[in-house]
């Protein structure tokens, strides 16, 4: 099977599905490849049951279709998958499912790029030649779990923050979460709700907005402040300010332990860097993702690095050579994803118009 195109999309996350529709109101032919069954799979398969967009809605809609008023600040998960499912049914996106990329190679006699995938249904593998390469696939494509010495040895369950729904089956279970970004406070938080012992590693100072004011003093509770504020880190680093939902009250009052890293682990027992050992049931890491992109993109068009990261910071981070660009890859979450499917869109129809 062989198809053409104008714009090859590789990811129907949030990233892929606003840059279809960005070249759908510009009436460019586009096809969007996807590995899972379904469009946004993080969102709607690998997030847990609590979560809510971590900016607020204003900083977080995707091109051309804001919030509506109704929406609270800060949107909560099912509320965002509604608002994905409308979306992609008004701008017309429609993936290709179940389509695993092998392979993607800039063909220079043709000027093409030659994109391979399996179809996870049929078996076959299937190839579509387009002018233009738009890698989606993001920063968030595949867990990230640190190498920990010794976790090979853990008798207990070890799982990535992507494969946790609700602290449901951790009750009155040891649980140590890696990790206190975001997604690692607010899974301590549900942990300690559902009856859970719960412990959360934090290896670096957090970012609480207002912290100071706010929580006073948590040097004492194992968390040191940062020496850089909330939006200076998230433009430096792409992580984002830790939102209290109520982590903070239940470290103080000592139903959530805060740990130092992690030393080694010997069985079910674990060692931290202060001389503390601790027998835990469960580690859940909150450590983050990262990029697939080195695994299937032969040629990188002097846009990507080793890791598979831009090589060139925000805002010149999303435009390669003969075609190629990528979204989603600028490390300020939805709002990023927004400004680079708009700018890719209107690059691609500027090049497209002037033949």
């Amino acid at each position: 099977m062989k198809q053409e195109t104008i714009v090859m999309i590789v990811g129907a996350g949030p990233a892929g599905i606003a840059t279809s529709a960005c070249l759908n109101l510009l009436s460019i032919p586009n096809i969007v490849l996807e590995r899972e069954d379904c469009y946004a799979s993080l969102w709607q398969k690998k997030a847990y049951d609590r979560l809510k967009l971590h900016l607020a809605k204003n900083f977080c809609q995707l091109p051309h279709m804001p919030f509506p008023l109704s929406a609270p600040t800060f949107v909560p998960k099912n509320m965002f998958v509604q608002y994905l499912k409308n979306y992609v049914y008004h701008f017309n996106v429609d993936p290709l499912y179940q389509r695993s990329v092998e392979s993607a190679w800039y063909d220079k006699s043709a000027q093409k790029w030659v994109v391979t995938a399996q179809n996870n249904v049929s078996g076959l593998v299937e190839e579509y030649v387009s002018e233009f390469l738009v890698v989606a696939t993001g920063e968030n494509s595949e867990g990230f779990i640190p190498n920990v010495y010794g976790l090979d040895t853990f008798k207990g369950l070890v799982i990535h923050s992507s494969e946790y729904e609700n602290g449901k089956t951790f009750g009155d279970k040891d649980v140590l979460v890696v990790g206190a970004g975001n997604s690692g406070m607010e899974i301590a938080y549900d942990l300690c709700n559902w009856g859970a012992q719960t412990s959360v590693v934090v290896r670096s100072p957090m970012v609480l907005v207002l912290s100071k004011l706010l929580y006073g003093d948590l040097r004492r509770f194992g968390i040191q402040r940062p020496l850089k504020g909330p939006f200076l880190l998230k433009k430096e680093t792409g992580r984002s300010p830790v939102i209290d939902v109520g982590t903070i009250s239940k470290i103080k009052t000592g139903d959530i332990k805060v740990m130092t890293s992690i030393k080694d682990i010997q069985g079910d027992i674990i060692k931290f860097t202060n001389g503390q050992e601790r027998q835990f049931d469960a580690i859940v890491f909150a450590t983050g993702f990262k990029s697939t992109v080195r695994k299937w993109l032969k040629e990188d068009g002097g846009l990507f690095n080793e890791k598979g990261m831009p090589k060139h910071k925000s805002p010149n981070h999303w435009k390669g050579e003969n075609g190629l660009y990528c979204v989603g890859f600028a490390s300020v979450g939805l709002f990023g994803i927004s400004n680079d499917a708009k700018n890719i869109a209107n690059d691609i129809f500027r090049i497209v118009d002037g033949k």
